[in-house]
């Protein structure tokens, strides 16, 4: 069984981007919505993700928090676009960048589209209690804030939220 444990935080300034060394386009949805999953009619997310020329299908389990059970799959692009056709909810797109700091590596999501204006940072880490050092543009954690999660974005994105929404 493969686990994640990922945390999540609030970018505050655009320093990161003198340090990022690599950029990826991302495009993904779901097919399943956050109502199947807060109801319990469903107990995992399932992603489909164009990164660049390759493609995924991604099954995460719904516990709120940093450590998850996580499942990743190549799929042929051409699949992938069809499986995007059928998503629920919004498509999130975004480019992710990718930051090294102090030996870890940080994903930086750059929100695109009626995400625009979200910027956030993820860090997988190797243990839940693995010591990091987080970066001076890095702001608020909101690793168990769920409308920070993609699936909520695609279902309620950043767009429609409200000024108190937006604070951490």
């Amino acid at each position: 069984m493969a686990i994640e444990i990922e945390r999540k935080f609030l970018v505050t300034t655009d320093a990161w981007r003198a340090a990022a060394q690599k950029v990826m386009p991302m495009a993904q949805g779901y097919l399943n919505d956050l109502a199947a999953m807060d109801t319990g009619a469903m107990k995992a997310s399932v992603r489909v993700r164009i990164a660049g020329d390759e493609a995924f299908l991604n099954l995460k389990s719904r516990e709120l928090g940093h450590t998850r059970q996580e499942f990743d799959y190549p799929i042929p692009v051409d699949d992938a676009r069809a499986l995007l056709a059928l998503s629920v909810g919004g498509l999130v797109d975004k480019r992710r960048h990718y930051v090294e700091f102090e030996g870890h590596l940080w994903e930086v999501d750059e929100f695109l589209g009626d995400n625009a204006g979200l910027v956030v940072a993820e860090i997988e880490l190797d243990a839940a209690d693995e010591a990091f050092t987080k970066p001076g543009w890095i702001g608020a954690e909101v690793t168990d804030e769920a409308r920070y999660y993609n699936l909520a974005l695609a279902s309620r994105p950043y767009s429609e939220w409200t000024h108190r929404e937006r604070t951490p």
